[in-house]
């Protein structure tokens, strides 16, 4: 019986966004295509009799708030498990950048108490109790390249994404999600993607033609100022396409191969801190490799 397990999690980028109305509870009714990128979170778990956590080199507070903290709740709650975890996150996806980094940490605790305790729930018991913690654990779990609708909670996968190279950018100041949509009840927004296109485009292997239709509904409502500047300077270094992600405030191009986009990601750091080369993930959180022994 293992003691310990480290998961990954991916983080992830919003291909298309929109706003497709209003669903019970108040949600926004929600159609997107999101995408798992090689930028991951990294949770250890360590059976323990308590419940604890620590994000070490994080500002994001380590209370019960935390969606981890409140996903290892959930999981024991619905396992009737008397036990607890020690849980250690460590981050890499910045914060209020609309990339899922809290619900990546989410999606990793629930697969690694799931292996840790020998719970055997399925994917889809994982994605329902996903669902209640945050619109984007159920990806989270899923990962790879999906059609989500919904609240978040209805799931298509689809072939992997053509291949290329993600520049994302975080500009100096995040976006709060709820404010976001509540801009958007305000104001509306001109953007509508077609995410049927979209998503024939990924089951062609098009790539051109999904930058052609990417778009987010929230982008102009988000209140992220910088967003204008840092797209131009990315279709200026060559990107096919560039939007925000999620409610915001990250922003990405889409490259067709490294070189460009590292050449990209080159002069945007004349600008910003925080910019990454990344490349589309094909799964979801899932338990990192064990450590090979060495030989005697």
């Amino acid at each position: 019986m293992r003691n310990q397990v480290t998961v990954i999690a991916p983080a992830k980028l919003n291909l298309a966004l929109d706003v497709v109305g209003t669903l019970p509870g108040g949600y926004h009714g929600l159609d997107m295509l999101m995408q798992a990128v090689s930028l991951y979170e990294t949770v250890t778990l360590r059976r323990s009799q308590n419940l604890t956590l620590r994000l070490p080199g994080s500002r994001v507070p380590a209370n019960d708030k935390n969606t981890a903290y409140k996903a290892a709740l959930a999981f024991f709650h619905y396992t009737g498990l008397l036990a607890g975890v020690e849980m250690e996150i460590r981050k890499t996806a910045p914060v209020r950048a609309g990339m899922g980094g809290g619900s990546a940490d989410a999606a990793a605790v629930l697969v690694g108490l799931n292996e840790l305790y020998g719970a055997k729930l399925s994917m889809s018991e994982l994605c329902a109790l996903g669902a209640q913690l945050g619109a984007d654990v159920p990806f989270a779990l899923m990962g790879g390249t999906c059609r989500v609708q919904g609240k978040g909670d209805l799931m298509k996968a689809l072939p992997p994404c053509p291949d290329c190279r993600f520049v994302v950018v975080m500009p100096s100041v995040g976006v709060s999600t709820p404010e976001a949509f509540a801009r958007y009840d305000e104001m509306g927004s001109p953007v509508h993607p077609d995410c049927d296109v979209l998503e024939a485009a990924v089951r062609a292997g098009d790539l051109r033609a999904l930058c052609a239709g990417m778009g987010n509904a929230l982008e102009m409502c988000s209140g992220a100022r910088e967003t204008p500047r840092i797209r131009r300077m990315l279709d200026e270094a060559g990107a096919l396409a560039s939007m925000m992600t999620g409610s915001g405030a990250a922003v990405f191009g889409v490259f067709e191969s490294e070189e460009p986009a590292r050449a990209a990601a080159a002069a945007l750091r004349r600008a910003y801190r925080q910019v990454w080369v990344l490349a589309p993930d094909a799964g979801g959180a899932r338990l990192a490799p064990r450590p090979r022994k060495k030989k005697e």
